[in-house]
């Protein structure tokens, strides 16, 4: 929202919110409704491609988003280095209104006027017409209207809801009040309807203009430098007839220099062009990729999972996977393909987010395979090859700490990561499982006071230490499995295996394990609390208990850069496995923490509050 926002600042549908979308209801029921009386025969080239040339305007947007943000988490070629955060993502979530806009003008248009249902599919003379009325009429007018929109008046009830983004994404091109795009609309009306009216127009050349359009609006907000210098070199007018994203980034920096829509001409010629410019632009390209301090391996989980990445959709990234978005159905059963390819032709691991705290860089590399893989036993050598892979490219980039998230760590795939610590001894990247800080969570997390808590049949080793750590205590750990039961008592001190007791009666209202499953949570007493030891939440079947949280902690403030939730916890949460790899660097701990080998539960606490993490819940 700007400053102080003016008349027609909020679109006609936002009190509609997720319902928006029915604005375009009467133009899909009146296509039904002529395709099921008169047959598709009936239908012309213009009325054809209208549905479908919305539907590429969203992919073609979502393509730019996700090449952005992989950029932005490589840092390479990046332009403005500075954070992201959550404020601009839900400012900039309204990015499809104007598709929705868009949608309405085409039907309108079509209706109104009569020459549009005559449009042939191609004609070069209106093409032309259109290229060289863009070029003269539009980018005149849209770079004066642009530097009136700069006037403190129009500025503070309008533009600066635009400029709130000093860090653009390709979506940021298109974050306008409502009133700038109907300026906008009657602007790039003069190349669309002019040759129609002409009698010489032609439906490609309208949506090949509204897809310049769009490739250059978000080529200009990407905030990544992508256009080589032997383009300028080989036709040097070319640097008046094209911006670059460098040009305009520095618009939303300096906000008084590089005006233009596309085309720079009007800035040489009026002589604000900002001065830095090229420099600017040659500085982006030198930039390359990062080697972050830290990296947290992690992986797919469900197939709506790929649009919860950060590479993915960017509104969906920024809530709980478990919070889906009412359009889920729909787009579900794209969520194969990229399942499909992954499989085929994932040979690595990739970055998906960067994030800074203090002076340490940090990264986030995605395996791509998905949970239910890590369950075939077929997979096992390529997931651990993959996982390896990954472990020695951090090792010879100098990347000092490596943890490993989810089913990455898990004990029958490579024993918590000992695997690759036995098979290449002089590592210098350290392995982290984050164990120690997730057992200190766990138990932090059980209620003051608490005598008894009941372990159900977990293996894990977070569990076995958080049972351990109890006994410790003189807290009481009841287990109802005799083969778990009798493996923890095996690991016990002799003085504390009292404070172990099997039994199928005593139950406990405290829960602790990995996986308590629908029968297991039946038998539990009413006002139970389960508390969960995996990195995957428990399903929640019962209303009369309360389930806590995977072993998270509330990140710091200073923490920059941080616009995505973690799978399913809320934001600026992050899992205590993932927390304990950036404690490993902050500390400058040289162990590694794998296989059997665990961080002092205390002392990881002790960091991990000492540098700004803080718990969910008080225990």
């Amino acid at each position: 929202m700007a400053a102080r926002p003016g008349p027609l600042t909020e679109w006609p549908w936002q009190w509609m919110g997720n319902f928006k979308y029915l604005v375009l209801a009467p133009a899909v029921l009146h296509t039904a409704r002529r395709v099921a009386t008169k047959g598709w025969g009936d239908l012309d080239p213009a009325y054809v491609v209208m549905l479908p040339a919305l539907l590429l305007r969203m992919i073609h947007n979502q393509i730019w988003i996700s090449l952005s943000r992989y950029q932005m988490a490589r840092r390479k070629n990046v332009i403005v280095d500075r954070s992201i955060e959550f404020e601009q993502v839900d400012r900039e979530s309204s990015w499809d209104d104007q598709i929705i806009f868009n949608g309405l003008e085409f039907y309108l248009a079509y209706a109104m006027i009569p020459n549009v249902r005559l449009l042939p599919v191609w004609r070069t003379d209106g093409a032309i017409i259109t290229v060289l009325l863009h070029m003269g009429p539009v980018e005149f007018l849209y770079y004066w209207f642009h530097r009136a929109l700069h006037h403190h008046f129009l500025y503070s009830r309008y533009h600066s809801h635009h400029h709130a983004s000093i860090v653009t994404e390709p979506i940021t091109s298109v974050i306008h009040p409502f009133a700038e795009h109907v300026v906008y609309f009657m602007l790039f009306s003069i190349p669309t309807l002019t040759p129609i009216f002409m009698g010489c127009g032609s439906v490609l050349s309208v949506v090949l203009y509204i897809a310049y359009i769009d490739f250059m609006n978000n080529m200009g907000h990407c905030n990544f430098e992508l256009v080589p210098k032997w383009i300028f070199k080989a036709f040097p007018p070319l640097k008046y007839l094209m911006y670059t994203p460098s040009f305009h980034s520095l618009h939303h920096t300096q906000f008084r220099t590089n005006y233009s829509l596309f085309m720079p001409f009007y800035d040489y010629m009026y002589n604000t062009m900002d001065k830095s410019s090229d420099v600017l632009y040659e500085q982006s390209l030198k930039v390359t990729d990062e080697t972050p301090d830290l990296v947290h391996l992690t992986h797919m989980t469900t197939l709506q999972s790929t649009y919860h990445l950060r590479i993915g959709i960017a509104s969906i990234a920024s809530k709980p996977s478990d919070n889906p978005v009412w359009y889920s159905w729909m787009i579900w059963p794209v969520a194969w393909l990229p399942m499909v390819l992954t499989w085929v032709y994932g040979s690595s691991a990739f970055a998906i987010e960067r994030l800074q705290m203090k002076k340490f860089k940090m990264q986030t590399w995605t395996i791509p395979r998905y949970n239910f893989q890590y369950g075939m036993n077929w997979e096992r050598e390529s997931i651990n090859s993959l996982i390896e892979r990954a472990i020695l490219d951090a090792d010879e980039r100098g990347v000092k700490v490596l943890s490993l998230g989810l089913l990455n760590q898990a004990k029958t795939l490579n024993r918590s990561g000992e695997l690759f610590i036995q098979k290449y001894p002089k590592l210098r990247v350290r392995l982290v499982d984050g164990s120690g800080l997730a057992t200190a969570v766990v138990l932090k997390s059980i209620p003051l006071g608490t005598k008894k808590v009941f372990l159900s049949g977990s293996t894990s080793k977070v569990a076995h230490a958080t049972a351990t750590a109890l006994c410790e205590k003189g807290v009481q750990v009841i287990m109802n499995q005799k083969k778990e039961y009798d493996m923890l008592k095996s690991r016990l001190p002799e003085r504390r295996t009292v404070y172990l007791k099997f039994s199928n009666k005593d139950i406990p209202q405290i829960w602790i394990g990995d996986h308590i499953d629908y029968k297991q949570q039946q038998r539990a007493p009413k006002g139970t609390t389960f508390v969960p030891t995996s990195q995957f939440p428990l399903k929640k079947i019962r209303k009369d208990c309360s389930y806590l949280s995977t072993p998270a902690m509330k990140i710091p403030e200073m923490m920059e850069n941080v616009h995505t939730c973690e799978n399913w916890l809320p934001r600026r949460v992050m899992s205590a496995w993932r927390i304990a790899g950036i404690l490993h660097a902050l500390e400058g701990w040289d162990m590694h923490e794998c296989g059997d080998d665990m961080m002092g539960i205390e002392k990881t606490w002790s960091a991990a509050i000492k540098n700004g993490f803080a718990p969910l819940t008080k225990g």
